[in-house]
């Protein structure tokens, strides 16, 4: 924040004087400010029938007056330790996302269309943690590795979109590529303090494809100390799933069973030091993510201080070359030549004889 203020004030009641001046002028019929060598050559006579004479000194007197008052600039500055977490979002987006057993102001959504504002939020309030997105499907991949450009990674998250990845669920995958940024982050940091990391892992099935297995990735994260928030996204049950012609166009809905393995993500929420949340709303979904943020949020005390710049040259320099040039137009002509002229010697009268 960036303030303009004055850190002596009270001069400004010197400006009470100018007044004062002003009609002293008017009362002798004498110059506001006149040097002091050209006093002696001041006849009322003679003075400059201009106004700019009094118009510059008063101006530049104000200005003088100003300068003395110490105009400044205070900017408030707050530092604020770069401290925070690393944290991998594990996104799924096989083909059961597309079940559309959410709702938005009364019309149905699918799960991806769920989530991703409520990831965006997420992120949005997180501004000093180093955040990464890996998408899961029938394999794993990293989007965007640890960043702290969340613009730019809100952005991402705006073009997920289902058929990205073949079809499947790879937890295991999705959960160790996640990992393995994690374990590259920290061996390539340079030197930043990072209070810990962690994973947030979003899924609405169960596991049926990949290289590792959820159990493989559950016990890395757990050898490494990295806890994993897991969320189940979906309803129980048979689920609307939407069905497209060759051109891509919804034409219909078919009854799907949901087939989320909830036993599975809740035991790798609980061995490695994390917790499970069920999504089955748009705002089961708000509250899980407020967990986390809750959980895992670190809260910066910032220490403040004042950036003050000083004004002063700027007012008194305009203000004395004002009052000086001023004076010089109030200044009288010389009249030395006529002071000459007067002290010669008047001529002796010639004497008759």
């Amino acid at each position: 924040m960036t303030d303009y203020t004055l850190h002596s004030p009270w001069w400004l009641l010197a400006l009470l004087i100018l007044p004062l001046m002003v009609w002293v002028r008017g009362r002798r019929g004498a110059p506001v400010l006149i040097v002091p060598f050209a006093a002696s050559w001041h006849r009322p006579s003679m003075i400059p029938s201009s106004r700019w004479p009094s118009a510059l000194a008063v101006t530049g007197i104000v200005l003088l007056v100003v300068a003395l008052a110490r105009p400044q600039i205070v900017e408030d500055k707050r530092e604020v330790k770069q401290q925070g977490y690393d944290l991998m979002l594990s996104i799924d987006l096989s083909g059961s996302m597309l079940a559309e057993d959410y709702e938005l102001n009364g019309e149905r959504i699918n799960r991806l269309q769920a989530i991703k504002p409520v990831i965006q939020a997420f992120i949005k309030q997180r501004r000093s943690d180093r955040i990464g997105l890996v998408i899961f499907s029938g394999r794993a991949y990293t989007l965007a590795p640890l960043t702290f450009d969340h613009d730019w990674l809100e952005r991402q998250i705006e073009r997920l979109k289902i058929g990205m990845i073949e079809d499947g669920t790879a937890i295991g995958d999705g959960l160790g590529v996640a990992l393995t940024r994690l374990e590259q982050a920290a061996r390539d940091d340079d030197g930043g303090k990072r209070k810990g990391a962690f994973v947030v892992l979003l899924t609405d099935g169960a596991s049926n494809r990949g290289v590792l297995t959820p159990e493989q990735a559950t016990e890395i994260a757990k050898s490494r100390g990295l806890p994993v928030y897991t969320i189940g996204a979906g309803r129980d049950g048979l689920v609307p799933m939407p069905v497209f012609d060759d051109k891509g166009n919804k034409v219909g809905y078919r009854r799907t069973m949901s087939d989320l393995d909830e036993t599975e993500l809740r035991r790798i929420a609980d061995v490695t030091g994390g917790k499970f949340f069920r999504a089955f709303d748009s705002d089961t979904i708000d509250k899980a993510f407020a967990a986390i943020d809750q959980a895992q949020k670190i809260e910066f005390q910032a220490k403040s201080y004042l950036l003050t710049t000083e004004l002063f040259a700027w007012v008194a320099i305009p203000g004395a070359a004002l009052l000086f040039l001023g004076a010089m137009l109030a200044m009288p002509p010389s009249i030395a030549p006529l002071r000459n002229k007067s002290s010669q010697a008047p001529p002796l009268p010639s004497r008759t004889r």
